[in-house]
């Protein structure tokens, strides 16, 4: 009896012991704005950058940190749910990457942006440090983190890379260039494209657990809403207020991409390549709109207008200010969310609900 006893509750710790999920001892982040911790504002792609000022940082850190939000993104709330630290930005100096880094600059497009100028897109280009350049980074830093296969094989494999989002800026400078529609839909799988090609980089350098974020439904954007405004009523969602062909072409990238990511899991079928559905959870943000005091299509920090976004009165320019609660709204500047919105993201991706595989290991 006490032998059946013993065994019981050995057989017991185990199966416990092995459905607690490990957590991740280090995450490595590439991708835009959405991820940036600072290697933007740290670049110096700017002289006078706005996020480089209040109220840019005003809820979690209170100073700016170079994030285009008023406090933590997505991979930070990723980051603390593994015990880890915040990424540091890959250009800082004086900082241990052995935890993880972050290579994300804001205004960063997945296709180089040689091939954009050729294609006519370069006038609203922020950076050259696309994601082409993250990954010169990443291979640069390796060495330091570890040297032979084997020992690269038992790091990565404890390690989360973020891919993204990535993509948005490609369409972002396409759409404000003048554009079409059709033009810019055209340059979708060019840019699916070059995702798939980094991902299978990472893979190839060991990489082993990768979350890659489809493109948020830029038919809600604060910035699209009043740029791309029309008299025309059929053009809105009337359940969402939100325009629906530029809904509809978010969701094509990321039907594109879902495919591109197929394609990869049949050719590594012991990686781990997870889609991260922003989509379908900031659309829930416009379906429900009343969990955010303000709605969803309100932006807090702006200029005025229909939807408080200025063009000439951006967040953090002459003329704007910003909301008292960031927490009542789901857009920070028109174009980013408030750490508020990217909370309910995060933990959307950690449970599982946002994402088609499970995160954790």
């Amino acid at each position: 009896m006490k032998l059946t006893l013993l065994s019981f509750f050995v057989i017991s710790f185990i199966h416990f012991s092995h459905s607690i999920p490990e957590k991740f001892t280090s995450i490595f982040s590439f991708g835009d704005s959405l991820t940036d911790t600072g290697n933007f504002l740290l670049s110096g792609a700017l002289t006078f950058p706005s996020i480089s000022q209040l109220p840019y940082g005003m809820t979690y850190f209170h100073r700016p940190t170079g994030r285009c939000s008023d406090g933590r993104l997505v991979v930070d709330f990723i980051a603390e749910s593994q015990g880890l630290p915040f990424l540091p930005p890959y250009l800082a100096s004086n900082q241990t990457f052995r935890q993880g880094v972050n290579f994300a600059v804001a205004g960063a497009t997945a296709m180089n942006p040689e091939v954009l100028h050729d294609m006519g897109i370069s006038r609203y280009i922020w950076t050259n440090y696309s994601l082409s350049t993250q990954l010169r980074w990443f291979d640069e830093l390796k060495p330091s983190l570890c040297k032979t296969t084997q020992e690269c094989s038992e790091y990565f494999k404890k390690s989360l890379f973020l891919v993204g989002e990535i993509g948005g800026n490609d369409y972002n400078y396409a759409f404000f260039s003048g554009k079409t529609a059709a033009e810019v839909t055209s340059i979708v799988p060019k840019v699916v494209q070059a995702i798939a090609e980094a991902i299978q980089v990472l893979v190839k350098r060991g990489a082993t657990n990768l979350l890659v974020p489809g493109n948020l439904p830029v038919g809600c954007s604060s910035a699209y809403l009043t740029l791309f405004a029309t008299e025309e009523k059929e053009e809105y969602d009337v359940r969402n207020g939100c325009l629906k062909k530029l809904n509809a072409f978010a969701r094509y990238h990321n039907e594109l991409l879902q495919l591109a990511m197929e394609e990869l899991r049949k050719k590594y079928p012991k990686t781990r390549i997870i889609y991260a559905d922003y989509y379908t959870a900031a659309m829930r943000f416009a379906h429900a709109p009343g969990h955010f005091g303000r709605g969803a299509l309100q932006t807090c920090c702006g200029g005025g207008g229909p939807y408080n976004f200025n063009v000439t009165a951006r967040c953090g320019h002459p003329g704007s200010h910003a909301c008292v609660d960031p927490s009542d709204y789901v857009s920070w500047d028109g174009i980013h969310l408030t750490e508020a919105a990217y909370h309910h993201i995060a933990d959307g991706l950690l449970k599982g609900s946002f994402t088609d595989l499970p995160l954790m290991i």
